[in-house]
């Protein structure tokens, strides 16, 4: 089984240059004060905002780039995108309108002075199996004065790559033990997995070697009894073997005097693989509830090294009104590197994303169960993994994208199956205490 095709757009390194002889079209404008922005568009895509330096000096020579690697917009496209953009045989067009404001002037506001715009045309067909280097330098932006002024010029570097993803279904909320399909090309589903939502805690059948302190609530934790606690959900194959779990180890407990969980004192899930006949630590996901009257639900997600949370992988917030996305990227570095070399200054190697024991029980070591063979050890990191997350009320049934890159096995693709879950299920141990949970989640 193929993973799904995608493309990505990804457009960086910008900076905005202009000789002294044209300073006074950029009244008001300092470099060190008042940088440039972007709006950076793409048909049927929301637009993206990126914050420009200046350059402003005299000698500077076209011929330049500031190779600071920087990411200033990122488009992933799925086969349908593709299709619906070059269906009629045209190519799509980027475009990007390039302001300069005032002091205080923040990113995205319509506030700015428009400098000029690029449009550059994009081959998607050339780039679904084959990364290319669309543009990368300077380019003119505004006309010349009469009096001979030299133009303002905008340096951007814009590449184009396949992505290839697996996607994987939930048939039902994750309370409600569903079961998990894989999606190919687009409208074919398979079982791949089933889940099973319990209450039991699972901390007696973790590995020894886990740290306590990574597992137990604190005593003022467990001494509360208005708490949210033990709910765990465990991932099968397709044989009923356990190939992922996640359990939650810190119950969600509303801080004193308050009906909400603090980010002083969060909820935690650990994420487990199998490996040896015992369960070892992957990732630690922690959530609360945003204050300040938000209905926003913060998560912090870190990836385990040695038995020890380390790297912090994702951060942020998900609203409880109108759902988002769960999602870990660590795309970093756009143009300034090669085509056939990784572009992210983050190696994650395969001590995290892929692992180089897989159990052996489901028969996955090979990684033939889902089609994507061997790939260099020194695997580039990118785009990881990004989880649907519905609005409070709604039926949640995630969808789970994950990179082919970072899937040897099935249980590398179990496991983010299971994050996918425990931040679904973290959205309701994080509602208010004055709600009444729904059945499935009481004990």
């Amino acid at each position: 089984m193929n993973p799904c095709p995608f493309v990505r757009i990804l457009v960086g390194n910008l900076a905005v240059k202009y000789p002294i002889a044209s300073k006074a079209s950029f009244s008001g404008v300092h470099p060190s004060t008042s940088p440039c922005f972007c709006k950076i568009k793409l048909k049927n895509f929301p637009t993206q905002y990126a914050t420009v330096p200046l350059i402003a000096h005299e000698t500077q020579s076209t011929q330049s780039s500031p190779h600071d690697g920087s990411l200033g917009a990122c488009f992933t496209l799925s086969k349908t995108h593709v299709d619906k953009l070059v269906g009629k045989g045209k190519n799509p067009v980027l475009q990007i309108s390039v302001y300069a404001g005032g002091t205080g002037t923040t990113c995205g506001l319509n506030s700015g002075k428009l400098l000029g715009t690029v449009a550059v045309e994009v081959n998607l067909r050339a780039v679904e199996t084959k990364a290319s280097n669309i543009h990368q330098g300077w380019v003119g932006i505004g006309g010349n004065s009469k009096k001979g002024g030299s133009s303002a010029q905008l340096h951007l570097s814009i590449r184009a790559e396949p992505d290839p993803r697996f996607v994987f279904q939930f048939d039902g909320e994750p309370e409600c033990s569903p079961q998990v399909f894989q999606v190919v090309h687009g409208d074919v589903r398979q079982p791949v997995f089933s889940c099973k939502f319990g209450f039991k805690n699972m901390m007696d059948r973790s590995s020894p070697s886990m740290s306590r302190s990574c597992l137990m609530g604190s005593r003022k934790d467990q001494q509360m009894g208005k708490q949210r606690k033990g709910w765990h959900i465990t991932v099968h194959d397709l044989s009923g073997s356990t190939v992922a779990m996640a359990s939650m180890v810190t119950p969600f407990v509303p801080s004193r005097g308050s009906d909400s969980v603090s980010q002083s004192n969060p909820g935690a899930w650990l994420i487990l693989r199998p490996s040896d006949g015992a369960w070892n630590p992957w990732g630690r996901l922690e959530a609360w509830r945003k204050r300040g009257g938000s209905d926003a639900v913060g998560y912090r997600f870190q990836l385990f090294s040695d038995s020890e949370a380390s790297e912090t992988l994702a951060a942020g917030a998900i609203s409880s009104k109108s759902g988002g996305k769960f999602s870990i990227d660590m795309t970093s570095s756009v143009a300034t590197t090669p085509v056939h070399t990784p572009k992210s200054s983050l190696d994650l190697g395969s001590r995290s994303f892929s692992s180089s024991r897989c159990s052996s029980r489901s028969g996955s070591g090979s990684g033939s169960e889902l089609g994507y063979g061997p790939f260099p050890p020194q695997v580039q990191a990118g785009f990881v993994m990004s989880s649907t997350v519905e609005r409070a009320g709604r039926c949640s049934q995630p969808e789970v994208e994950v990179g082919a890159q970072h899937v040897k096995c099935s249980e590398d693709a179990a496991a983010f199956v299971a994050l996918a879950a425990a931040m679904d299920l973290s959205m309701d141990a994080c509602e208010l205490f004055s709600k009444k949970l729904r059945e499935e989640l009481r004990q």
